[in-house]
């Protein structure tokens, strides 16, 4: 039987250089009890580290994690890419670390990426630079995530920059996405109305980089049977009475 169920996916942790360093698997997994959410993506940038360990922090939590990236293509257009296992993660990660940069990351400029355990203890500092374009364009990404068997969401395209929209004008028909996400600067009952978008699926998301971003949401409720990416994939295409329902503000603050 089908319920509801609330998601935010689109979550980053301290791997990221701009994510504060609060956002430990296990803070993210004890503040989410709090808030009432029952599944999230880790999508850091153009990694996944700490996903590992944020489903095992996650273990007898009632929470879902959802194993993803958030990936910045060679427009420098943010996608989020989730996938349904951590075998099919691990291959997408193989295919982006072949195409970032190789640059050292600059901490002094940037902020430091820390791999974590899931317990919060440091395992170790990445050293390689994760943010920047990666050598893949958006629609051979897309392309890629569906053939590994995951999904390609356009990160928050209501913004004036890093977003499909500010980069492009417009979606290339060649671009499989499975959903557009809006940022909290776009009502979500106004985001369907945004030009571009193609008559897309629209989801919302925190983008949470500290703890106060991700208690303040927005996040998506959907319909679901099962709290999985497979449920999540029929809910985008309104198939066999799972749906998106809405959008969401924080339940506590």
């Amino acid at each position: 039987m089908s319920r509801l169920f609330t998601a935010d996916l689109h979550v980053h942790t301290l791997l990221s250089p701009c994510a504060a360093v609060e956002m430990t698997p296990r803070h993210i997994v004890r503040r989410a009890v709090e808030f009432g959410i029952d599944i999230i993506a880790i999508t850091d940038h153009n990694a996944c580290d700490n996903v590992a360990a944020a489903i095992e922090a996650a273990t007898g939590a009632g929470i879902v994690i959802i194993p993803g990236m958030e990936v910045e293509t060679k427009e420098e257009t943010h996608v989020l890419t989730l996938f349904e296992t951590l075998p099919q993660l691990a291959a997408w990660e193989a295919y982006v670390a072949a195409r970032r940069s190789g640059r050292k990351n600059d901490e002094k400029k940037f902020g430091a990426q820390f791999i974590v355990d899931a317990e919060d203890n440091l395992v170790a500092v990445k050293e390689e630079m994760l943010l920047g374009a990666i050598d893949a364009d958006v629609a051979e990404v897309a392309r890629t995530v569906a053939a590994i068997g995951g999904i390609t969401i356009a990160s928050h395209v209501d913004r004036p920059s890093y977003s499909i929209l500010s980069q492009l004008g417009f979606i290339p028909p060649d671009v499989e996405l499975a959903a557009v996400e809006v940022s909290r600067l776009t009502p979500y009952r106004e985001a369907s109305r945004l030009p571009g978008i193609s008559g897309l699926p629209v989801i919302t998301s925190s983008d949470a980089h500290t703890m106060d971003d991700f208690a303040c949401g927005p996040r998506t409720e959907f319909l679901l049977e099962r709290p999985t990416l497979s449920e999540i994939r029929l809910a985008l295409a309104n198939n066999q009475n799972r749906r998106i329902v809405g959008a969401i503000k924080s339940r506590t603050t």
